[in-house]
């Protein structure tokens, strides 16, 4: 995954066990390349502008209807090897289907990742989905409870901006720092704080 080297993995991981010491909380970062394959959205687009070639031929013009129904065909197959490029796959995908899609995704590796089973419900989980260019933060109830409404879109809203302006790795030490601090003013280190989930990055290649 290009988005994420090596080197910059080891510098997030480097981040969580830092903002980690401060704290009983947990932090997991996750990066997928995307949350979803969008497969059925070339068939849509093709399918449905296919439909419309046949009319205008039909009332204007003396063509065949073996004639118009190959033009349709054809049309139809152009349109889906074009729409089939992942970049143009994607921007013909409403914005709230990519946003419901990464949520959707971010929900299930809170639970794969075990971040509902952290000792006073203290997980954080920031979630990355690389097509879709779209940030999630998750926490569990314990923390989420004390975290003053909006603290979490906030975050979102920084790291992702620093992924606009092409600073990745920037945007989650930042996140991370934020959240590492909000850990850490509700839920300090105890006398025992076991390192419950693992602190290097998770990439997701689908």
């Amino acid at each position: 995954m290009t988005f994420i080297s090596a080197n910059d993995a080891e510098r997030i991981s480097a981040a969580i066990t830092k903002a980690e010491r401060n704290t009983a909380g947990e932090i997991v970062a996750v990066v997928a390349d995307q949350s979803s394959r969008y497969q059925h959205v070339p068939f849509m687009w093709a399918a449905l502008l296919a439909l419309i070639i046949p009319w205008p031929l039909i009332h204007f013009t003396w063509m065949k209807v073996q004639w118009i129904f190959l033009i349709q065909l054809l049309v139809f197959l152009a349109l889906l090897a074009l729409a089939w490029h992942p970049k143009i796959r994607m921007s013909l995908v409403p914005k709230t289907i990519l946003k419901a899609n990464t949520r959707r995704r971010a929900a299930e590796q809170f639970l794969a990742q075990n971040l509902h089973t952290t000792t006073g419900r203290t997980g954080v989980l920031i979630f990355v989905s690389v097509a879709e260019k779209r940030v999630e933060i998750i926490a569990d109830s314990g923390i989420d409870a004390r975290v003053e409404k909006g603290t979490w879109q906030k975050i979102v809203d920084e790291f992702t901006a620093e992924i606009t302006a092409g600073r990745p790795v920037e945007g989650f030490e930042r996140a991370i720092a934020r959240i590492g601090e909000l850990l850490a003013q509700h839920f300090p280190p105890g006398a025992v704080d076991p390192n419950e989930l693992p602190d290097h990055l998770i990439v997701l290649r689908t």
